[in-house]
């Protein structure tokens, strides 16, 4: 397919995090890829999860691969500092985004420049609906009453309003895209033009800015990487820091592990503050209904939990508990659905099915996987004829096949790509682990990563005492930047740290450590 480039490059980018220590996961459908799991890309096994590569890349239709690479947030500045010297700064740069005038704003720049009062012109901006004014036109707005009397009756706003009419959707403002990054072979220059931003560029080493959207930059067939920042990651990576300091056990994202009866019954006791992706109200109760017993069974609540196909979360808890029958169409359907109990959740799933069932390639499988989940119907009638002929032509009758694609229109619109829950569901297990059998470690981790967000560190903090652990007050002459451990009576505590408390910077906590390290504890202020 001419990707070996791609695949070195994110390779060498997946090296220098290991090697410097920089926690990192692919995230997204390259676990599908056995070579990316090979080349240490990717954390998942795509033989053990069942996932596909053409659901990655289809062989059938080459476009650019995609692989968006999570690392942790508190270092991913030295990850773009190394793509910029590595490749060259004139060789990458960051993306551009335009973001585009709604109806609201349109009619509000327009009553500006007409000097009209702000008070009159917000009283019609207010009476927008909420969709007209995320971008669906002002023909919503006009089938609001009082809105469309405004228009018919005051010579004036009707002005304002056929004016923002025309400037609707025009481009209002450049951004930067929040992890997109663009690698050449030669100067991007000689490709496309570029923009340097006047604010923010401090912050990150890559200080171009493409001209071009990311649309135009994938039809031009440029090399891009996601690079984005994860705090769960950072978490992980300073928990297992003073794990190794206080028990000499060193963890990494490849051995921490994802078969620990404590990790599934941690979740199932509803213990979930700080766990990777269930941590959430609806989640935990869901969690708690179930009793996980595997990796699995967080793989597909993860896949489950989202508007739409959390409707059959209660169908699922049933089923694995043997309280309600599962049943399939067909015998094939067995082997493919039963990880799900015969519920449809992951693409994945569909994609195999239509393999098995109905003799399609595995690219065009991809293809009806498309057709349904964009809802495309010239392309879903399409597909149906198609996947009936096969599967009748492999021994299905017709009824039986056309009620099998039937079920998948109304399931498979809601599929998840297994790849990308597989990716989270491994890290959700591991962050329970590390929760169940290092409680100290890696509450301190969590209270530090969060300690700009006083409502969560409160939540953590009443999270460790209810596990026992008791989280001491700020104390000048013990609390470091960040919350630490202090043993007292051969048990841990959490010490709370000083960079969590509200409007004192490091720039004052720094000088109270250097002084209390170079002579001692303070006595009196």
């Amino acid at each position: 397919m001419g990707f070996d480039a791609y695949f070195l490059i994110v390779w060498d980018l997946c090296r220098f995090a290991r090697d410097n220590g920089i926690w990192y996961n692919a995230r997204g459908s390259a676990a599908g890829s056995i070579i990316a799991y090979t080349l240490e890309i990717t954390m998942v096994d795509p033989l053990e999860h069942a996932l596909i590569f053409e659901r990655f890349l289809n062989p059938g239709r080459i476009s650019m691969p995609d692989i968006d690479l999570d690392f942790r947030d508190d270092r991913r500045s030295e990850m773009l500092e190394y793509c910029a010297n590595k490749y060259g700064s004139d060789k990458v740069a960051q993306i551009i985004t335009f973001g585009t005038m709604g109806t609201k704003a349109a009619i509000r720049d327009v009553a500006r420049v007409m000097e009209i009062p702000l008070s009159e012109v917000d009283r019609v901006a207010k009476l927008v609906p909420f969709a007209a004014a995320k971008g669906s036109g002002m023909e919503d707005a006009m089938a609001v009453r009082e809105f469309k009397e405004i228009y018919d009756n005051n010579s004036q706003m009707r002005e304002v309003i056929d004016i923002a009419t025309k400037m609707e959707g025009t481009v209002r403002n450049a951004g930067t895209h929040a992890a997109g990054v663009v690698i050449s072979d030669k100067p991007i220059t000689e490709y496309l033009p570029l923009h340097r931003p006047t604010s923010n560029s401090e912050e990150t080493p890559i200080k171009s800015v493409t001209q071009f959207e990311m649309g135009v930059l994938e039809s031009l067939g440029m090399l891009k990487v996601d690079f984005l920042g994860l705090i769960t990651l950072t978490v992980m990576a300073r928990a297992c820091h003073y794990i190794e300091k206080r028990h000499g056990i060193k963890y990494d994202l490849t051995n921490i592990p994802v078969d620990d009866p404590k990790s599934f019954e941690l979740m199932g006791a509803g213990q979930t503050a700080g766990v990777f992706q269930v941590e959430g109200g609806g989640m935990t109760r869901y969690l708690v209904q179930m009793k996980p017993k595997n990796l699995d069974n967080i793989i597909a609540m993860v896949a489950l939990y989202r508007p739409g196909p959390m409707a059959f979360i209660p169908d699922y808890i049933s089923r694995m508990h043997g309280t309600q029958a599962v049943k399939y169409l067909h015998p094939t359907m067995k082997p493919i659905f039963e990880d799900t109990y015969g519920i449809p959740v992951y693409q994945e799933q569909l994609m195999r099915a239509a393999v098995e069932l109905a003799g399609y390639t595995p690219s065009e499988s991809d293809e009806l996987r498309k057709a349904i989940s964009k809802k495309n119907k010239a392309d879903i009638d399409k597909h149906r004829a198609k996947f009936v002929k096969g599967a009748v032509e492999k021994g299905i009758d017709q009824p039986t096949a056309d009620a099998i694609y039937t079920d998948w229109e109304e399931f498979a619109r809601y599929g998840f790509n297994k790849s990308h829950a597989a990716d989270y569901g491994v890290i959700a297990v591991q962050t329970a682990f590390l929760k169940a059998h290092y409680p100290a470690e890696y509450m301190t981790a969590l209270m530090s990563a969060s300690a700009s967000q006083t409502e969560k560190v409160a939540y953590y903090v009443a999270d460790a005492r209810l596990m026992g652990i008791p989280v001491l007050q700020p104390d000048i002459n013990a609390s470091e930047w960040d919350f630490s451990i202090e043993d007292l009576d051969g048990k841990p505590n959490i010490r709370f740290g000083m960079g969590a408390i509200k409007n004192v910077g490091q720039n004052a906590v720094q000088p109270i450590i250097d002084e209390r390290i170079k002579n001692g504890k303070f006595i009196d202020l």
